[in-house]
């Protein structure tokens, strides 16, 4: 009985949360579940919107619930469920407003709500003041009817059923001897884990509870290491012998997060800094984008302050840099985008763990250095267990004299996320070391082989490593103490002979020697597929007209896919088009956490796709021949509308939305669910073409029917066809002739749409996507061809 009940046990594991998915305890709110009866439904005089009257509902315990609605409450009488937030003070009293009325606010989710669902069980369960097993059990025995699975008990935390389980075994093991027997669970140690003594070390002084509980039952295995996914360092690598023979064996690149990263992009971004003044007399004549960054950062005294001052920032945009230097941007600017909207990361785990420190008593102000600052983030970056990571903490506090605040402070700081940069730690500290300026630069910390380079290029000493390029680079450079607050491309010419070349490590001689890329091995499968035509192509010519003979070549060209330099007014342009989408992203993200909080069926704010679709929605209504009122307008040239904007936004774009095969209302309560999906006009099986004008949104089914027709040819061979949709509904296709006129009417300011709705023949000509490919393939084709010549 004892084994089958450890088995069922087993089955009921209960929702776990990881580190960082808990919401962060807030000792200022309190958030409850409360089901409560409605004594009364009051309407009153005020109104959100033309349609949407203000209630007060009156609840059983006094409490007034306020809320808006179109139609009429029907709600007196009726029991329902809230998730209750009451704002407390810091002597846990409940804070009230002006007027004395305590501060509450109420949340009425879907009856399917999960949180809801959860809340709910886990309150019922506290206030029987039982086990899960006996609340189960004595239910049944109310109405042996009731369902369980699904329905009494349906997600509930780990704990509730770990504390029972708990319980159990302690009374089992004043009845069952053997789990008390210190040498049958010496022999199970034994048994279930032969191979791993560190292990059965340290719970050797544990006994069969824990075994079953932590160890068995309620194991939690960590995810499995991706590392092999993290892209290679192109500078640096092991070598080590194996087999008698040598290997070479690449570094992974340096996580993201990591403060010598933080560090290293920091200094990046100031050696590439720039101030302008936008209009300025220069002898008489009126100049525009004059460079004065020497009159605002005149020395690298000045520099290190800007440093250090960013240093200990998340983020900054230019305002907050001009600011710094005491101007507005009415008259100045930065070489960076503008939009004030538009923030670029400085030193963001820094800022993170000086903003939790400030919350730690008795700490003093220059306790984080560097050892410790990257000694706390390897534990917040590599420990994903939220009891692993208390232990973690607990030790380096310890060892730090730190107090018990210190471990609830950061225990819930959240996970940083696995992004990795492009070159490994090693050589970012090679590199660093010739960045650095000021207190910051440290001879001492340059390694000894960039250190002998130095020496031989500061002497003109003759060395066939080091190229005639990289002493054409450094000719300026006549001292050893010149070799800081180096240029990224200028540090990694000194410490590595190369920037963006790759490392002359093969030479094919013959046509054979040429190895195409394997399947997977760049992220593009367009841009993999393209660089092994061109290198099959190679190949045939070595073949045809040289017949693969050593040393066919002299020279290759490479014809660039570039954008020419542009004039003033195309930069102007592609600024404001660079900030207006910059503004769509912030206002669709606005828009869908509204939707969201709306209850809005299957809304994630954050997800790339809804957002995608919502871009879509939007596209197709703003470019359509729909008048539009001006104050509507002007809510789509904004990064973050308020509440009320959003609202009226919703109900228009509700109203006007039509699907481009059938011409039906996408209605937006429905957008998000799988009744209606992004459709490539032009399939992208037969034209690669991911562009925001070759997407429209459609019924799933018509999507489904499609397949990889073009739209024109899909309505020109399905005039007039009937599908079935989900729910019994049925939906008709256009004619040729509605299609046209509609695609006509509806993106008549989208030319580029309406082009691709009309087009029977897929276009030649490249876009915007293939170009952006292009730059990349010509980069990998340049570095491959430099195998050959």
């Amino acid at each position: 009985e004892l084994a089958w009940l450890l088995l069922n046990f087993n089955q009921k594991r209960g929702y776990y949360q990881l580190r960082g998915e808990d919401q962060e305890d807030n000792k200022n709110k309190s958030v409850e579940f409360y089901s409560l009866k409605v004594i009364e439904v009051i309407a009153t005089d005020e109104r959100k919107n033309k349609d949407e009257i203000w209630y007060n509902i009156v609840l059983e315990n006094g409490w007034i619930y306020r809320r808006t609605s179109k139609t009429p409450l029907n709600w007196e009488g009726k029991t329902k469920d809230f998730i209750v937030t009451t704002d407390l003070n810091d002597d846990g009293t409940i804070k009230t407003d002006q007027e004395g009325k305590e501060k509450r606010s109420f949340r009425a989710p879907a009856e399917d709500d999960w949180t809801l669902i959860k809340k709910k069980t886990e309150h019922d369960i506290n206030n029987s003041q039982k086990t899960v097993g006996s609340y189960i059990y004595d239910t049944l025995l109310e109405n042996p009817n009731q369902k369980i699975k699904g329905k009494l008990v349906r997600t509930i935390e780990r704990k509730f059923y770990k504390a029972e389980l708990e319980a159990i075994l302690e009374k089992q093991k004043e009845e069952h001897p053997e789990l008390q027997n210190k040498e049958l669970y010496k022999n199970c140690l034994e048994e279930l884990y032969e191979f791993n003594d560190s292990h059965k070390e340290s719970i050797a002084q544990k006994d069969f509870i824990h075994l079953f509980l932590d160890d068995i039952i309620f194991y939690q295995r960590p995810l499995k290491s991706k590392k092999s996914l993290i892209s290679n360092c192109r500078y640096e690598s092991r070598v080590f012998v194996k087999d008698g023979k040598k290997e070479i064996q690449p570094i992974k690149c340096i996580a993201k997060s990591h403060p010598l990263f933080q560090e290293f992009r920091l200094w990046q971004f100031l050696q590439n800094i720039r101030i302008y003044e936008k209009e300025k007399l220069v002898d008489g004549r009126l100049q525009t984008d004059i460079n004065v960054t020497d009159e605002f950062i005149k020395s690298d005294e000045e520099k290190v302050k800007l440093f250090n001052w960013l240093n200990d920032k998340k983020e900054i945009n230019q305002d907050a840099f001009l600011k710094y230097f005491k101007v507005k941007s009415d008259n100045y600017r930065w070489n960076y985008v503008e939009d004030k909207e538009k923030k670029y990361p400085c030193n963001e785990t820094r800022s993170a763990i000086l903003n939790r420190l400030e919350k730690v008593e008795n700490i003093s102000s220059d306790f984080l250095t560097k050892e410790k600052e990257e000694a706390l983030w390897h534990i917040l970056y590599s420990v994903e267990d939220k009891d692993d990571i208390r232990k973690a903490l607990t030790s380096f506090a310890n060892k730090n004299l730190l107090g018990n605040d210190f471990i609830d402070i950061f225990k819930k700081f959240p996970p940083f996320k696995k992004e990795y940069g492009s070159y490994s730690a090693k050589a970012i500290k090679k590199l660093l070391a010739l960045m650095q300026i000021g207190e910051y630069w440290n001879e001492n910390i340059i390694d000894k082989n960039t250190k002998d380079r130095i020496e031989r290029i500061i002497n003109g000493e003759y060395d066939p490593k080091i190229l005639d390029r990289v002493r054409e680079k450094a000719i300026h450079l006549k001292e050893f103490h010149d070799f800081k607050g180096l240029p990224l491309w200028l540090a990694a010419y000194i410490v590595y002979n190369r920037h963006s070349e790759d490392e002359a490590s093969k030479k094919w001689k013959t046509a054979a020697d040429i190895e195409l890329l394997t399947q997977h091995s760049l992220r593009n499968p367009i841009v993999e597929q393209v660089i092994n035509e061109t290198l099959q192509v190679v190949k045939d010519i070595w073949k045809e007209h040289g017949n693969g003979t050593e040393n066919y070549f002299d020279e290759i060209h490479i014809e660039l896919g570039r954008e020419m330099k542009n004039p003033a007014d195309k930069r102007k342009q592609m600024t404001n088009q660079n900030n207006e989408n910059e503004n769509t992203n912030l206002r669709i993200k606005a828009i869908l956490s509204e939707l969201f909080n709306d209850n809005v069926e299957n809304v994630r704010p954050y997800s790339p796709s809804q957002q995608e679709i919502l871009k879509i929605y939007e596209d197709g209504v703003l470019k359509s021949d729909v008048n539009i009122d001006e104050d509507i307008l002007s809510i789509s040239k904004k990064s973050q509308p308020s509440s009320t904007e959003i609202t009226r936004y919703k109900l228009w774009l509700e109203q006007k939305y039509k699907s481009p095969y059938t011409g039906k209302i996408i209605p937006l309560n429905k957008l998000f669910t799988s009744s209606y999906q992004i459709e490539h006009i032009i399939p992208q099986s037969r034209y690669f073409d991911d562009s925001f004008s070759n997407k429209v949104i459609c019924e799933a089914e018509v999507n489904k029917d499609k397949d990889n027709k073009t739209g024109y040819e899909y309505i020109k061979n399905n005039s007039g066809k009937k599908l079935e949709l989900s729910k019994g509904e049925e939906v008709t296709l256009f004619s040729l002739n509605q299609y046209e006129e509609f695609a006509k009417n509806n993106y008549n300011k989208s030319r580029s749409k309406m082009q691709k709705l009309l087009m029977e023949d897929i276009p030649e000509a490249f876009i915007q996507r293939q170009l952006n490919d292009t730059r990349y393939i010509s980069k990998v084709v340049k570095n491959l061809l430099s195998n050959i010549v």
